[in-house]
């Protein structure tokens, strides 16, 4: 019998040598593919990644439908638009461009590689033209007489369009088709060419065909039905251009940006050597920490780097700076998985255990904390996703697939190589994996510290924090950016450093109020920020007497931004919803896990001190609070949460485990788990530090409320959520007598220090 397991074993061990070196293979492989691609006919998966405005360049505008249509009727309206500015796009030669309806009344439009801007922007607003002529060019009547236009079964069989016109209009088509019948019409020249009938009425939307039936017979009574190779698809969307015509919606510009392809690459080329530095520091972190575990856990991030950049590609997803920086924090997750499962290999091989079997025992002791910590940050990252704005959504997205991405590659592809290492005799000194061979862990901080003890200390310091933070916000008010009040931006490269009060003259002539900022290599660059939103024409006017004035090419204008009045309030009620969506769903995730609310109400408390503590900072330092501040803010409510689920979970554990008081074993804890929460924030900074020394002014403002985010949920996981639950359960388990005694006991000590006084 023990021969049959041994040679069980042996297979099964067998088995995943082959897989782990095929593995290898197939990782090395896919990043050639990645990188070089496979010949001519399969080029590489990263060109196959749609890069965004801020990368590519190009202009995005978000318009207004001024209508006082709502539910079906309005929805509708706006699908209609849709589908007409898809088609005015399409006839710019503009390829992946994005036009999406956003919210109820809104159309998003993203132009990558839009040449001219202005031209663009004129293009997608302007009231749809429908027209019905016929083949020599007259026209029958225009959008104004059609009433519907509506998808239906055809009398012969297939998909029709049904046209219902107005009075005039039913009276205007009956004149047309009895024209059009009569053989009198002449076609010209391009219509003959195109191959249409000189017995057809030709539909036109914006002197574009988007048919030509022929007509049989004179159709009168206001009535019609055009049939053809139609699909279901093709028959709704034709009914809904006609519509266009019929049922347009005045368009108003609500906000725009015009990015310049040259400072989005840069920014790009400079977001990727970051990326690659941070990800090389954490490599050599890994190696250095934990060994041949270390080895394990940069095999499974590569893969996991690869599986990111394989499923966007796949997807067709757009990646922006933003996605960028998503990215980058959840490599910073992916290494936080390893990081406690390697924490709880350590544990195990210290407690006497042989690496093979301490390998199994820890994967299985960690596993429901990494996915619990990963689950809690995956909620907030679902909420961003579906209530941000489009920057944020980019940062959401990326950070979802990384979450997904990070559990599979640390609870399936970790464990492997783990395994494989475990059962080798090369690899079976406990030196290898961070021990030595008297069960010392080489990185464990030797002084157990008092947590529990010094609670009110740490307390008091971030009370202090708060209560300054919010008096600054209180008395000069928050540096709210143009995203949240409305506002311009426009950037300009000046060739060389000028006088902030010759752009401000300017500005003057124009009577408009705005700061001019330095920006850029040797301050060459201006960021001109004014408080109200610039139309297209005033914008264009400011443009060209600053050409003129400094002359300048129209290379020199880097970018321009437009916020509407309304988005900034638009902006705040998202993220307080934002905030508050995800703490519940968080507080309800806990306390379904844990059992018990005083985990999830500390938790909750937490998560309020670390979003404080963010707007504190934000208050005290006068830092512009944009768009990005908001993933920042979910940023903190999902970070604090992964690590204090971390700590809590452990609590757990040693409640069932240790005898002693709450003090101890919630002490206990939070050492045992410090060198993790401290390697988790060191190796999640290390990959941002470089994003914000080495990128763009825009990316640094995504970047820094992630890093202070960072900073903070580590620090309140460690110093403030579990001094809560301390507080929470000291406070239940006390019966009324102790608390009725330790009332007594109070008041006594006060009297008699009265009286001490009284005396001196």
């Amino acid at each position: 019998m023990h021969i049959y397991y041994a040679y069980e074993n042996e297979m099964r061990d067998g088995a995943k040598k082959i897989i782990a070196i095929l593995l290898i293979v197939l990782i090395v492989f896919g990043w050639y593919i990645m990188v070089f691609g496979l010949g001519k006919k399969v080029k590489p998966i990263k060109d196959k990644i749609q890069l965004g405005l801020d990368i590519k360049g190009g202009v995005y505008v978000v318009m207004e439908a001024k209508t006082n249509l709502k539910g079906e009727e309005l929805r509708k309206l706006m699908n209609q638009t849709k589908e007409v500015i898809n088609k005015r796009v399409d006839s710019m030669g503009i390829s992946n461009a994005d036009v999406r309806v956003e919210g109820t009344k809104r159309i998003r439009v993203e132009l990558p590689g839009a040449k001219n801007a202005d031209e663009a922007i004129k293009q997608i607003g302007k009231t749809a033209q429908l027209r019905f002529v016929l083949a020599e060019g007259s026209t029958v009547l225009d959008g104004r007489a059609v009433k519907n236009a509506t998808t239906g079964q055809a009398q012969k069989g297939g998909y029709a369009v049904n046209l219902e016109f107005n009075v005039k209009g039913a009276k205007a088509f009956e004149e047309g088709t009895k024209k059009a019948v009569s053989g009198s019409v002449v076609a010209r020249d391009d219509i003959k060419k195109a191959g249409i009938s000189n017995k057809s009425i030709i539909i036109l939307l914006d002197n574009r065909i988007i048919s030509s039936p022929v007509v049989n017979e004179v159709i009168s009574g206001g009535k019609c039905e055009i049939t053809g190779n139609f699909n279901k698809k093709s028959a709704t969307q034709l009914a809904a251009l006609i519509r266009g015509g019929a049922l347009p919606a005045p368009l108003e510009e609500v906000t725009s940006s015009v990015q310049s392809a040259k400072i989005g690459l840069n920014a790009f080329e400079q977001s990727v050597k970051a990326g690659l530095i941070g990800i090389v520091i954490i490599f050599l972190i890994m190696l250095f920490g934990y060994r041949i575990m270390g080895i394990a856990a940069n095999i499974a991030l590569l893969l996991y780097v690869m599986i990111i950049i394989a499923v966007m590609a796949i997807m067709g997803s757009v990646l922006t700076l933003p996605g960028i920086a998503g990215i980058i924090l959840s490599i910073g997750m992916a290494v936080d998985a390893n990081v406690i499962i390697f924490s709880r290999i350590k544990e195990e091989i210290a407690r006497g255990k042989t690496p093979r079997v301490a390998v199994q025992a820890g994967f299985k002791r960690a596993k429901s904390t990494v996915i619990d910590s990963q689950v809690t940050t995956l909620i907030a990252a679902i909420i961003l996703y579906q209530i941000g704005t489009s920057a944020v959504k980019g940062f959401a997205w990326t950070l979802l697939i990384g979450i997904v991405a990070s559990l599979f590659t640390a609870v399936v592809i970790t464990q492997l190589y783990l395994s494989v290492f475990a059962n080798s005799k090369i690899f079976s000194k406990k030196s290898f994996y961070g021990v030595k061979e008297n069960g010392e862990s080489t990185f464990k901080l030797k002084k157990q510290f008092k947590f529990v003890k010094h609670r009110k200390v740490f307390y008091v310091i971030s009370a202090a924090v708060i209560i300054v933070g919010l008096g600054f916000g209180l008395i000069k008010g928050m540096n709210y950016g143009i995203d949240f009040t409305g506002g311009t931006m426009i950037q300009v490269d000046m060739g060389k450093k000028v006088e902030s009060s010759k752009v401000e003259k300017v500005l003057k002539e124009h009577k408009i109020k705005g700061e001019v900022i330095y920006s850029g290599k040797n301050q060459k660059e201006v960021i001109i920020r004014t408080v109200t939103a610039l139309n297209n024409e005033k914008r264009n006017s400011l443009i060209s007497s600053l050409k003129e004035k400094f002359n300048l090419s129209d290379n020199s204008i880097l970018g321009q931004e437009l916020f509407g009045p309304t988005v900034g309030k638009e902006l705040q009620g998202n993220a307080i919803k934002a905030v508050l969506l995800a703490a519940l769903g968080m507080l309800i995730y806990i306390r379904w896990r844990f059992k018990e609310w005083k985990f999830g109400s500390s938790a909750l408390m937490g998560v309020l001190h670390d979003v404080l503590i963010l707007l504190s900072f934000y208050a005290i330092f006068r830092i512009a609070v944009n768009n990005p501040f908001i993933a920042g803010v979910l940023t903190v409510v999902g970070y604090s949460i992964n690590d204090t689920i971390v700590i809590f979970d452990r609590i757990r554990e040693n409640n069932h485990q240790m005898h002693g008081t709450q003090e101890e074993i919630i002490d206990t804890s939070i050492n045992q788990t410090l060198s993790r929460s401290i390697m988790t924030t060191v190796t999640t900074l290390v990959v941002m530090i470089p994003m914000y020394v080495m990128t763009t002014s825009a990316l640094r403002e995504f970047v820094l409320p992630l890093m202070v985010g960072i900073g903070v949920g580590c620090l309140s996981s460690i110093f403030i959520c579990s001094q809560l639950y301390y507080e929470f359960n000291n406070r239940k388990s006390k019966s009324k007598y102790q608390k009725l005694t330790e009332k007594k006991k109070k008041r006594n000590k006060y009297v008699k220090k009265e009286k001490d006084k009284a005396q001196v």
